[in-house]
This record gives C-alpha cells, sequence and structure tokens, in this order.
C-alpha cells in the first residue's frame, strides 16, 4: 500500500526521536513516503500533490494538521462533488498535538507510538469507514466571504477567544499545557459574563434566537479535552449524522459553574437554565453584529460577523480503530 506520512514537525508532542521510530514501523508494512511541513497550509499542499499518487495519508500533528490534509484532499468547498469509495486516499491520523480530538474520536490512543499499532492492525482487519465533515461558509468583517471545512469543532466566541489566546502564547515560546488552557479559558469566561449576549443563533424551522452568550458546533464527541478529560457538549454526535450545536443565553457563577461540571460529565447531557443542545443538524448559522473571533478546528482563523455551518455526508474515508457506524 503507498502512504504518505505527513509530519507537522511543529506539533506540541512530537520530537525527531519519536518521529523516526514510528517511521521505522510504518515502513516495514507500507510502501512509505515522509513529507515535513514548512508553514501553514503545506500539508493541505501535500495532500492535494498526493491525491491520485497514494492510496492512503497519514496525518501526524494535532488537530490543525488533521484539518489542513482534509482540506487539501477535499479541495475547495465549492468545487466538491462526494467521492466514490476508493476514489481519494484513506486518512488516518497518528496524534502529535495537544488535544488530538479526532484522533481520539476515532477511537485511536494519543500516544503515538500505540497509535501506529493501532492503525497498522486497522488497516490489515479492513477497518475503514466513510464519514461526514463539516463546512463553514462566513462572512469577515470587511464584507468578504470565506469557506472552510473542519472535522472536529468550530465556533464563534468565548472558544475562538481561547484559541486565539493560547496561540499568542505558542508564538511567544510559551507551551501548551492544560494548566494554560483552563487559565484561559477561565479569563475568556470572566470576560463573556458580563457582556450582553452577542450571538444569534439560527436552527432549521425555528425563529432566531438572540442573546446568546456562547455556541458550541462538534462534527465529532467529545467536543475536545481538557488534558485527559473529555469536554462533552453533544454526546450523541456521531461521524456518520449531522452537526451538533451547544448554546446557553446564561453565564455567571451561578449558571456557569453547573454548566462546567454538567460539560465535565462524559455521561451526562449537559442542560442547565438557558442552555440549547441539537444533534443531527444539517445545517445553522451564528451571527454578530459585531465581528467576532473564529476558530476552526483549533485554529484561529480571524474574526467573522456570520458563519453558516452545513454537514456534508460521506465526504471522508478513514482508518478506524474502532470501527464506525455506517
Amino acid at each position: 500500500m503507498r502512504a504518505v506520512l505527513v509530519v507537522n514537525p511543529r506539533a506540541t508532542t512530537t520530537t525527531p526521536q519519536s518521529r523516526a521510530l514510528l517511521v521505522s514501523a510504518l515502513e516495514r508494512e507500507l510502501d512509505l513516503t515522509v513529507k515535513e511541513t514548512a508553514h501553514r497550509g503545506h500539508a493541505a499542499e501535500l495532500a492535494e500533490a498526493a491525491r491520485g499518487e497514494a492510496d492512503l495519508l497519514i496525518a501526524h500533528g494535532g488537530d490543525g494538521t488533521v484539518n489542513e490534509l482534509v482540506s487539501g484532499l477535499l479541495g475547495p468547498p465549492s468545487e466538491f462533488c462526494a467521492p466514490e469509495p476508493g476514489a481519494f486516499p484513506a486518512v488516518a491520523v497518528i496524534p502529535g498535538g495537544s488535544a488530538n480530538v479526532f484522533a481520539r474520536s476515532l477511537g485511536t490512543s494519543p500516544d503515538p507510538q500505540r497509535a501506529v499499532g493501532q492503525v497498522l492492525d486497522a488497516l490489515r482487519q479492513g477497518r475503514r469507514a466513510r464519514i461526514s465533515v463539516g463546512l463553514c461558509s462566513s462572512r469577515l468583517e470587511d464584507g468578504r466571504h470565506e469557506e472552510r471545512w473542519f472535522v472536529c469543532n468550530a465556533g464563534l466566541g468565548i472558544d475562538a477567544d481561547v484559541v486565539a489566546m493560547m496561540e499568542a502564547g505558542r508564538w511567544s515560546g510559551r507551551p501548551v499545557t492544560p494548566t494554560r488552557y483552563l487559565l484561559a479559558t477561565v479569563s475568556a469566561f470572566f470576560r463573556w459574563t458580563f457582556r450582553p449576549g452577542p450571538l444569534t443563533l439560527e436552527l432549521p424551522g425555528q425563529a432566531a434566537l438572540d442573546g446568546v452568550k456562547l455556541a458550541f458546533v462538534s462534527n465529532c464527541t467529545p467536543w475536545t479535552y481538557l488534558g485527559n478529560r473529555p469536554i462533552v457538549t453533544n454526546p450523541g454526535v456521531r461521524h456518520d449524522k449531522g452537526l451538533g450545536v451547544f448554546a446557553t443565553t446564561k453565564l455567571g457563577l451561578r449558571y456557569g459553574i453547573p454548566l462546567s461540571l454538567a460539560l465535565l460529565s462524559p455521561r451526562k447531557a449537559p442542560g442547565t437554565a438557558g442552555s440549547i443542545r441539537v444533534d443531527d443538524l444539517h445545517e445553522l448559522v451564528l451571527s454578530s453584529a459585531d465581528p467576532l473571533r473564529c476558530q476552526i478546528d483549533g485554529e484561529y482563523v480571524g474574526r467573522r460577523v456570520r458563519a453558516e455551518f452545513h454537514a456534508i455526508p460521506s465526504a471522508l474515508d478513514v482508518v478506524a480503530p474502532h470501527l464506525l457506524p455506517n
């Protein structure tokens, strides 16, 4: 099997030594080509170039690397047509980031060496699945429009503020740690608690809901991780179904503490006063009169005034250690 391993050498948890070990393991069973990314967007370029040359694309990095690879593989959303099975390379993930949400949602271990064994076992057993992806079509503050794929989650507002703070720290040389994520989240939470809800949420067949304080859009579950603890917003979201949204019009200590405890409980669907949770959506819209920060798969992408989210079914073939329903 012809495989291309796309490596982000700057990913949070990867090292030259660990990369050498996983390359050695993969080369024993695959006709492997290794490509390292050199700049933002490079993984998309490499995936696009490998589209007709490989049977398997393996991302070694975080969710941002996975997003780039998938975006390059699927191509521009305006030109996308769901491929026939086998027409595009399948995608596998060897985690190398901090959260690794997409890999873990497929049942892949966050430990890279263990993940290599799981991926190879899945290939031997033919454990593949065709999954949905998300599409975010947004309007920037200058009026321009942009379309981006996502595989994990996306949103406007508080979650994007946290992502932007983490990225600013990373560029200044501070490590990405669960403690820093927690501090950034607490800081953003209190800033958003004492401001009017700036978001409007539009769901199919329902009246628009104004005054929304936060809204998380998910293509998989959990929504993210804090260290090894999953943060679950929409337990019913599945890879073969539509998107999920979790939103609330109430924050502050009275509502925020129960909400936080519910989000940290993997067995309980969060439901507090003022909260809305809907699964299996084909589309939804978030908008704001003022430009708000936007994040796509844990990457800050700038400010937006409107974002339309769409579920695109049967778009991507993945190698999944835990076989997913089709």
